[in-house]
């Protein structure tokens, strides 16, 4: 089987192991699920490998209301109803009447696309359980039509899961699962340089010291992630803070440091 190659983008700086799961999951054909800290960037992966790899990314994202079924298609009887009383022409064609779900969508493509199924584990513990058998077919039956919806490209599946609710084991056995491992200093570097390619050495090297130390803090409550960082660094780059600032007077540091709490241990302890 021929392997399609990620090799991250010009956007998004991946690990070698996450390039690599990437890869076996499109090789494989199997849904690749990814966990880690929110801010390491999970979501943004499913975009920079539709970018790389030339395809349109589908993106379903899921609340703790989202059910299975919507992923796949919906009966609209309300507009049916409707337009039946007010005489609308084709209102015995039910077909009109089905929309799909981003699921259907990404099956019905005549074209391969990326599906990106965005924080998973927000639904009910029987929402993973119940796309079971759809994404292993590829596959879903429209009973009101009595069609089938049948993959014309089997999608790259992406899941993303904040690890707030354990998933169920069968589904687990489904899937490619890498978590997304804190950035190291040096790979961090390379994430804000990035966006901000011309950014002072010592102003981003005095930021992520902070930074760091903000992290390492035991009793902080909401460790301050990759994309505050990145805000962080902007906000220092348009504020004019010189570098030997930063940690003096922790300016701005609203933008790294969300709660009350974290932010009385924050000016307490990084001095």
């Amino acid at each position: 089987m021929e392997m399609t190659g990620f090799q991250g983008s010009r956007d998004y700086v991946a690990s070698e192991e996450l390039m690599a799961s990437v890869n076996i999951a499109i090789a494989l054909q199997k849904p690749l699920l990814i966990k880690g800290e929110p801010g390491t960037g999970k979501t943004m992966l499913a975009q920079a490998v539709a970018n790389a790899l030339g395809k349109k990314l589908i993106i379903w994202n899921i609340k703790s209301t989202t059910k299975a079924q919507e992923g796949l298609y919906v009966y609209d009887t309300i507009q049916r109803l409707y337009d039946g009383q007010f005489g609308e022409d084709g209102v015995d064609d039910i077909s009109r009447y089905i929309k799909l779900g981003k699921l259907g969508e990404a099956f019905d493509s005549d074209e391969q696309v990326v599906l990106l199924i965005d924080e998973i584990d927000k639904a009910d513990l029987e929402f993973p359980n119940d796309l079971l058998w759809e994404l292993d077919q590829m596959e879903f039956y429209i009973n009101e039509t009595k069609r089938t919806v049948k993959a014309k490209h089997r999608p790259i599946v992406i899941i993303t899961s904040n690890a707030e609710k354990e998933l169920p084991d069968a589904f687990l056995r489904r899937c490619i699962f890498h978590f997304i491992d804190f950035p190291s200093p040096e790979l961090l570097e390379e994430i804000v340089k990035v966006h901000y390619p011309n950014v002072e050495e010592n102003l981003l090297k005095n930021a992520m010291d902070v930074f760091y130390e903000i992290r390492a803090i035991r009793d902080i409550r909401k460790k301050p992630s990759t994309s505050e960082l990145i805000d962080w660094v902007n906000a220092l780059q348009i504020g004019g803070i010189s570098a030997d600032r930063i940690k003096e007077a922790l300016p701005f540091i609203g933008v790294v440091v969300k709660k009350d709490e974290d932010l009385e241990l924050v000016r307490h302890e990084v001095h």
